[in-house]
């Protein structure tokens, strides 16, 4: 597993990850409200211009982690040219681009236990009903911590794959990732199991 936040410091490191991820759900439903290619345009833009506000070594490094979607956004807008829906496709592959740089703008910029911490604070009031929120936190977790690295372990199938072979890779890298993932997981359930498990047992002297 690797680290989300990006060793470069900005001035968004220093802003609340409750503030962060407060403002990101918002930009989300408005990035989703708009349909107009344009008013997306202008959305992505000021994305762009947020990200730049990290400095070019920060904006670089952001730019790198999300060339992954570069083939389904191409994907997308090839399919909707075919269909002779050039605006639709234009407007979804903007939102997304938009929406997901945004998500790693924040994810880059906030600790993952501050992003578990802000989770625990919202699920209190369960735990108020005698609810245990411990095993929820940690799929927040790991699911943050994961999702990256079972890319980019995709990304190395597919550029293994390339290298084997003249043809597209597709169906032919999926069991090997699952593979992977599924070896993760087991490591990680191990680690877990040694530490006494999703809720550890409290000990009294």
């Amino acid at each position: 597993m690797i680290s989300l936040t990006s060793p470069v410091e900005t001035w968004a490191h220093r802003v609340p990850a409750g503030v962060k991820l407060a403002a990101l759900s918002l930009a989300t439903v408005g990035l989703f409200a708009l349909q107009d290619p344009w008013h997306l345009a202008i959305a992505l833009a000021a994305v762009v211009a947020l990200v730049l506000s990290g400095g070019l070594a920060f904006a670089a490094e952001a730019a790198r982690s999300l060339r992954i979607l570069l083939p389904f956004l191409g994907l997308i807008a090839v399919w909707h040219l075919v269909t002779g829906q050039l605006a639709e496709g234009l407007a979804v592959a903007l939102r997304l681009l938009a929406a997901l740089s945004l998500a790693n703008f924040v994810t880059m910029t906030t600790r993952l236990t501050d992003m578990v911490a802000v989770a625990a604070w919202l699920l209190a009031p369960f735990r108020r009903f005698g609810l245990s929120t411990r095993a929820l936190e940690l799929s927040v977790a790991l699911a943050v911590r994961f999702t990256p690295s079972i890319a980019r372990k995709g990304g190395l199938l597919t550029e293994a794959w390339r290298a084997r072979s003249a043809r597209r890779a597709g169906w032919q890298v999926v069991m090997p990732l699952a593979a992977l993932a599924i070896d993760d997981a087991e490591h990680v359930a191990e680690a877990l199991r040694a530490r006494g498990g999703v809720e550890p047992p409290e000990f009294t002297g």
